[in-house]
């Protein structure tokens, strides 16, 4: 699986700093959805599910998480624990979400409404759709580096 971090700009001086978000610049769709996680208890796994047509960038505004990702081809971890840097997520892409930091405030970007038709939330059934090509793969899972 390629895995290449999204490094976003940081604009910054002795006030703070300031990621600015733009779709198709530096968020490679148009947004059109956006929530965030927070409060996560600990030992809790959040995802585990993959999306037939749901393309989203991940971004820990606070703290970290471990994601694990799988494209059919095998899982992959990742820690998520930079502000200036994003995690693209494609559709029909496995992902688990776990090991939140207790600080952890993670916002996601994506590019369709919600839409509880598009989840598959069965691993088995998940490899046989994405083995079966049923859904060509969108973007791909990155972490440029």
């Amino acid at each position: 699986m390629d895995i290449k971090r999204i490094q976003l700009q940081s604009h910054g001086d002795h006030r703070g700093m300031l990621v600015a978000l733009e779709p198709e610049r530096n968020v490679p769709f148009p947004i059109r959805r956006v929530y965030y996680l927070f409060a996560t208890r600990q030992n809790v796994h959040r995802g585990r599910h993959a999306h037939r047509h749901l393309n989203q960038l991940a971004i820990t505004v606070r703290g970290s998480v471990k994601i694990l990702l799988d494209d059919g081809s095998g899982p992959t971890e990742i820690l998520l624990d930079d502000p200036s840097q994003g995690l693209l997520l494609g559709r029909m892409v496995w992902r688990e979400l776990y090991d939140f930091s207790d600080d952890c405030v993670l916002m996601v970007l994506a590019d369709q409404p919600y839409d509880p038709e598009d989840y598959i939330t069965d691993y088995d059934l998940f490899l046989k759709e994405v083995n079966a090509g049923l859904y060509p793969a969108g973007l791909v899972a990155c972490l440029d580096r």
